[in-house]
């Protein structure tokens, strides 16, 4: 039987989803510790450098890697950094998939600057290196760090690349919390004021200027402006513009990204089971529909433009019936209605009182004060709506459900 649902019922639902939380005590500190950043353990650097290096991620991942070996031009995407050049290609967040279109892997891609661009062993003017070789370098999950080699090798056949685990000479670095790193993308800070060639000396930034070395700086994350600024640093160096204070555990990025909505890595986005639709992985610039085939395209793409994204990831808030906060649930944990006894989704992700979970939409908006752990009656669960999320997710959703 056809079901119609009133646009009261909507209205209801947006109103939920967008109710005010409030926060725990860690996360408030967190909110106005102005920016820090955390070394991401969780991740590992691997390097892909041949001629074919760009055609050969083309054919496999879900973003158009050709973007990558355009010219650079006027426009940048790093966070202005002394001693290194103010124009720099910009980072690619991308995902590998299997044949079906599930969840693999998720690369944040980098490509180092030129000699060209760098400091000559003066420190008056640009190097030259006509012989460099092209490379990429990807910012991958460390849990399944042999398994995504061995995958991207047993795909590579005649391609003229190479592929290197290069974990031990670099690092993950994320710069994010209030301040510049939530604001517009054109936001300096005073301390990074002073680029380009000629600029006060910084030693911790040397690396990433002069001939010889690889040069590495702060990039907007290419997922959302919230996330803050990514990079990618030699080990054995502190990244620039990291006060002696601010650096911080990697769980409070982890937090951060909670709040935000986002997942991260084969753990949080199940590897071969997650659908990236549902994970959200176009808001976040993972996915281009107009770049040609690719690994598990064909089920992205119809999806995406013929059906209707029903279940989604979204931040979740465990608190007991009177507002107080609980921290006692585990990932896997099932997530109910308890007026309806119908199943909303899964948790995916759990941090103290914060979480993730994928869950259909339509029963988390409308028993959004009646979401509970099944099994543990007295932990209530509370959905947010990122505020990223495009206004068109919800319409699609109630379109869809009209005449379902």
């Amino acid at each position: 039987m056809n079901r119609v649902l009133s646009s009261s019922f909507y209205k209801h639902c947006n109103r939920a989803i967008h109710q005010t939380i409030p926060k725990h005590r860690n996360e408030t500190q967190l909110q106005t510790a102005g920016p820090v950043a955390s070394l991401i353990k969780s991740r590992s650097v691997i390097r892909f450098r041949g001629p074919d290096t760009v055609k050969f991620l083309r054919g496999l991942l879900t973003n158009d890697i050709r973007k990558i070996g355009e010219p650079i031009g006027d426009k940048t995407a790093n966070f202005p950094t002394p001693n290194v050049p103010t124009t720099s290609v910009t980072p690619i967040y991308a995902a590998l998939l299997t044949p079906q279109g599930r969840f693999l892997y998720d690369l944040f891609l980098y490509k180092p600057p030129n000699s060209d661009t760098k400091l000559d062993t003066t420190g008056t003017g640009p190097a030259s290196d006509p012989n460099q070789p092209f490379e990429l370098f990807a910012d991958v999950d460390a849990s399944v760090l042999d398994e995504l080699l061995a995958t991207f090798t047993k795909y590579r056949l005649r391609s003229k690349v190479e592929i290197d685990n290069v974990a031990s000479e670099f690092s993950c670095w994320q710069r994010y919390g209030s301040g510049p790193s939530d604001n517009s993308s054109d936001v300096e800070e005073p301390e990074a004021a002073s680029v380009g060639w000629g600029a006060g000396e910084d030693g911790a930034a040397m690396s990433s200027s002069s001939e010889g070395n690889l040069g590495w700086q702060w990039f907007k994350d290419p997922r959302l402006a919230c996330l803050g600024f990514r990079g990618i640093f030699p080990s054995n160096i502190i990244p620039p513009l990291i006060e002696a204070d601010k650096e911080t555990d990697e769980q409070n990025y982890l937090m951060w990204r909670i709040e935000k909505g986002v997942a991260e890595g084969s753990i949080e986005i199940p590897k071969g089971e997650a659908m990236p639709l549902e994970y959200n992985l176009v808001g976040l610039n993972a996915i281009s529909f107009d770049k040609g085939c690719y690994v598990g395209q064909e089920l992205i793409a119809r999806t995406h433009h013929r059906g209707v994204i029903r279940k989604r990831l979204v931040p979740l808030r465990f608190q007991d019936n009177d507002g107080k906060v609980i921290d006692k649930v585990i990932p896997g944990s099932e997530v109910v209605n308890r007026e309806s006894g119908k199943k909303a989704g899964l948790v995916t992700t759990a941090l103290g009182c914060r979480g993730l979970g994928l869950l259909r939409l339509e029963e988390a908006l409308k028993g959004s004060t009646a979401l509970s752990i099944q099994g543990q009656e007295d932990v209530k669960v509370v959905a947010s709506k990122p505020d990223w999320w495009p206004s068109d997710w919800l319409q699609d959703l109630q379109q869809h459900t009209a005449f379902a």
